[in-house]
């Protein structure tokens, strides 16, 4: 698993969860987080859609990817944008920073010759 896998799956983690806490709140449940949180995994499990598939990280468990991303879904579209904002910057930043690594190397080598 690389540095990049682990980021990703930090913030998917962390976006989980939070969405989770959301159905208790003050004691009781909260019934529209409920309803939200069920129309994102229908739409999810309906569709097959796998955030965790798509950014490149396979499960050994197939549905669970199916069913993070049905949660995230019930948080709707500006969290889901945020969320997939936050995923492409940390690929850009592990990407560059390897690019950089691999010039630099590359530089080194040269000069040995």
């Amino acid at each position: 698993m690389s540095l990049l896998n682990l980021l990703v799956l930090a913030l998917i983690g962390e976006a989980v969860w939070e969405t989770l806490k959301m159905i208790w709140q003050n004691g009781k449940v909260n019934i529209d987080r409920i309803g939200a949180l069920l129309v994102g995994l229908l739409l999810s499990i309906g569709t097959g859609m796998d955030l965790l598939d798509m950014t490149g990280i396979k499960m050994k468990i197939p549905f669970i990817g199916v069913i993070l991303t049905g949660i995230l879904i019930s948080r709707g579209a500006n969290f889901t944008h945020d969320i997939l904002a936050s995923i492409n910057n940390v690929q850009s930043s592990t990407r560059a920073l390897a690019a950089q690594r691999n010039t630099v190397s590359s530089e080194e080598n040269t000069d040995k010759k």
